[in-house]
């Protein structure tokens, strides 16, 4: 098969990509594989960096809000459309796919777009519990439309009896499961076998999360010695804050107990120790969180489009699987409340561990893999 894959901006759009990927050449080893992206986004770096080969077009997104600055965006964004559009035909018609993939992101509408002009099959993925614009553009035209969630068929037009609406959950890449041994891991990052809590804002940080963190680590502090163990990631904008914020608070970074590192590069190993997770809500958090069968507390980030990330949280949260805060609400003294209930409600946490588990979808990849070759071979 050769295959093109169109995804970008972040990496919950990437990841499945990729995941999807790595499911067609695992089933047909001589499969090509060819990904279009931005040359400046996420994309560029995690495609090359896993030995795929990648292509760029110039594309932008489209601002909803109305504002002058916004009508510029706007007017770019519609000229970078019909110029990615043209772009992506010649890309096409160079690599002559069998079928077009799209995992989000706004270079993948005139990608799928310029691949339905050309008569070529198309899915899209859509991984948030609310569909992106470009999702929204290419379920117009695409043959199959994977969704992540039933909360997302209720914001696509006409989905309850079209057949191209697949729910399939999100597709993960090897090694992301929760067979993995909760001792083991505490063992191997030097941790002692106590409660443990992962709290993170993305690559970035987010210094809300970090700031109701250090609040949180100040009632930890409080109870018996030895009693929890922290790990937290305060992103590359924020290590001075949070260390100005602990120096402030008179909390010294205990060995054996904290973990504190700009960003977790063996995020397996630090889930599987975790019993509570303190996160945001994007989509590729959620689908790790389910795979590990992991309770949480999730902070949806309100500056998503869309405010996309809320209903994410929402989803596991009415699936009893998560704590939704909003953005606006987040402090130390809310943070340590609901941490605090969980903490000595250790019920609640085992049955949010076991909702999460129940709405992971592991044969994500095998299922939208299994209905590509369905297609293709229609």
């Amino acid at each position: 098969m050769r295959v093109l894959l169109a995804a970008g901006g972040s990496a919950g759009h990437v990841n499945p990509a990729l995941a999807i990927a790595d499911k067609i050449v695992e089933v047909f080893p001589e499969s090509e594989i060819l990904f279009v992206g931005t040359r400046t986004g996420l994309e560029s770096k995690l495609v090359v960096r896993e030995g795929y080969k990648f292509t760029s077009i110039k594309a932008a997104g489209f601002q909803r809000k109305l504002s002058v600055r916004n009508i510029g965006r706007n007017a770019k964004a519609a000229y970078y459309f019909v110029t990615a559009g043209r772009a992506s035909k010649k890309i096409i018609q160079d690599f002559n796919p069998s079928l077009v993939v799209g995992t989000g992101g706004y270079v993948t509408a005139p990608v799928l777009a310029a691949a339905a002009e050309l008569g070529i099959k198309t899915v899209t993925h859509e991984s948030n519990s609310l569909p992106g614009m470009a999702t929204k553009m290419a379920a117009k035209t695409a043959d199959r439309v994977f969704v992540s969630s039933e909360d997302t068929l209720k914001h696509l037009p006409d989905s309850e009896h079209n057949k191209k609406y697949i729910v399939t959950g999100n597709p993960l890449r090897k090694g992301f499961n929760r067979t993995g041994d909760r001792k083991a891991s505490l063992d191997s990052l030097g941790l002692t076998g106590n409660f443990t809590i992962l709290s993170f804002g993305g690559s970035l940080g987010a210094n809300k999360i970090t700031e109701s963190v250090t609040g949180l680590l100040k009632w930890e502090q409080s109870l018996p010695n030895g009693s929890v163990n922290h790990i937290h990631a305060y992103g590359g904008n924020g290590r001075e804050i949070f260390e100005s914020l602990l120096a402030g608070s008179g909390i010294k970074p205990v060995k054996g107990r904290h973990i504190f590192t700009e960003y977790i590069h063996n995020m397996y190993t630090c889930m599987t120790a975790a019993d509570l997770v303190i996160c945001r809500a994007g989509s590729m958090t959620q689908t790790e969180l389910k795979a590990f069968g992991r309770a949480s507390i999730q902070i949806p980030w309100s500056g998503a489009s869309e405010n996309h990330q809320y209903y994410n949280a929402l989803t596991m949260s009415k699936a009893g699987a998560a704590v939704l805060v909003k953005d606006d609400e987040i402090s130390a003294k809310k943070l340590t409340e609901v941490v605090s209930g969980l903490y000595n409600d250790r019920l609640r946490i085992r049955l949010m561990e076991e909702n999460a588990a129940r709405i992971s979808t592991p044969d994500a990849a095998n299922v939208i893999v299994s209905e590509i070759i369905d297609l293709i071979r229609a």
